[in-house]
């Protein structure tokens, strides 16, 4: 699954050179800094959420693609069984609707119409569904033709793997729906809980650690053994950059085992991941006024 630069990314890349302009006009030149950092992080997601919205609708052409490549051979089947041979049979039920997988199914016929050998015809409507599942059952039906099978028997086998591979996903995605939404819920929770330690908890500390308000940096030789296990009474470390990283982290490997569990693909995690560092980054900016 491949997307291409489209003209319409310039859109949302020039809404976002124009948000950073503007946030760092007032950052620069006014006296409104608090949001900053969360304008530049919102200015980021537009700048990129249109790659993301179309990764997301090829996602979900993919999966109607998956469920009429079923209705088309069921259609197959139904024809080659009154004695129809295939390249007549897919001539025949290239007319009816398949959706999305219609425009492929016509271009398969009339490279049949055109002399096209069958199976050369066939791995190119694979190629151009760019589907796993159809690219797999096509080569399935290609090898047991050429081993001389019938070809009945072969595109019913076809059908029920289609059907047995379509009903894995989607057990395997109800029956993780409820750990994704867990997946979801503790990383807000871990959200919450790290803006309470930096806003309420760490400034009723003050007496025992050195904590700037504006920095949020603390003096490690007022705890206790951390000053002579640095050796150094001026060292210092910055505890909101230390949360925030944190929370990033997290965020990182939650979207990936979500996207792992749900989807079985890293690739799908990785939009879990995207989505919750920037919720988590745009949250903790916006309530703190920055890092």
């Amino acid at each position: 699954m491949n997307l291409e630069f489209k003209k319409k990314y310039l859109i949302g890349i020039f809404l976002a050179i124009v948000i950073l302009i503007v946030d760092f006009y007032l950052y620069f030149f006014s006296e409104r800094k608090r949001l900053f950092v969360p304008v530049l992080i919102v200015a980021l997601t537009v700048g990129w959420i249109q790659f993301w919205i179309d990764f997301l609708k090829e996602n979900k052409r993919q999966k109607e693609v998956e469920e009429k490549f079923l209705e088309f051979i069921r259609s197959l089947v139904g024809v080659v069984k009154s004695g129809v041979s295939i390249p007549r049979g897919i001539l025949n039920v290239a007319d009816e609707d398949y959706g999305a997988l219609t425009v492929h199914v016509r271009k398969l016929a009339n490279q049949i119409e055109w002399g096209i050998p069958i199976h050369k015809a066939l791995v190119t409507f694979a190629n151009d569904t760019e589907n796993t599942v159809i690219k797999r059952s096509v080569a399935i039906m290609i090898e047991a033709d050429e081993s001389g099978g019938d070809i009945e028997d072969i595109l019913e086998s076809v059908s029920s793997s289609v059907v047995n591979v379509k009903k894995m996903k989607e057990q395997r995605r109800s029956s993780v729906y409820s750990q994704v939404l867990q997946g979801y819920i503790v990383f807000f929770v871990f959200i919450g809980i790290m803006l309470l330690l930096q806003l309420w908890l760490f400034p009723k500390l003050t007496g025992a650690l050195d904590i700037s308000s504006n920095s949020g940096e603390v003096d490690l030789s007022t705890v206790g053994g951390f000053g002579s296990f640095f050796g150094r009474s001026e060292e210092k470390i910055n505890i909101d950059l230390i949360f925030f990283s944190l929370v990033l982290i997290q965020g990182f490997f939650t979207g990936i085992m979500i996207g792992k569990f749900s989807e079985g693909s890293i690739k799908k995690g990785l939009i879990h991941s995207v989505v919750m560092m920037t919720l988590a980054a745009l949250i903790i900016t916006t309530f703190k006024g920055g890092i």
